[in-house]
């Protein structure tokens, strides 16, 4: 993370946001252990037929996360960040970067919502430079989160 300004105190705030709202059959624990917790991150990070690996998270304010994901190609991308909050099992807030960009820094903030039984997670994420960047996160998040109910039922 040499070369990022990932301190608490600065918010990339401005450009295009990205507002993602899904519904999962889980108890919201276990969704906020998904984004928390190596194992169960690994398991649905990346879009369709990408896989993650070297997952690492310090999760507490001011910890760093990172993370590689692989295309079907055999292309790696590397991200990054700093966590700002965490208040579990209700919100999660954390930087985060691409390795090869690293001009381009947001946020992603997550609130997790108990729906009677269920979890509603609404995942925010600002900083984009271009409407471009936030079309091409959102296909690659719904294709992440499309995964998520998959692993959820077998966790």
């Amino acid at each position: 993370m040499t070369g990022r300004n990932d301190s608490p105190g600065s918010a990339p705030e401005t450009g295009p946001e990205l507002v993602i709202t899904r519904l999962f059959d889980a108890p919201r624990s276990l969704v906020f252990k998904a984004w928390t917790e190596p194992e169960h991150l690994v398991r649905w990070l990346g879009p369709k037929d990408f896989a993650a690996s070297a997952v690492r998270l310090d999760v507490r304010p001011g910890g760093t996360w990172s993370a590689v994901i692989t295309s079907p190609e055999g292309r790696s991308h590397g991200m990054a960040g700093v966590y700002r909050e965490v208040a579990p099992p209700e919100r999660l807030v954390f930087t985060f970067a691409w390795d090869e960009e690293e001009a381009e820094r947001m946020l992603i903030a997550l609130t997790f919502l108990e729906r009677g039984g269920r979890t509603e997670m609404t995942f925010r994420q600002t900083g984009f430079r271009s409407a471009e960047s936030r079309d091409s996160h959102r296909e690659g998040w719904n294709e992440c989160f499309d995964k998520l109910p998959g692993f959820l039922a077998q966790a």
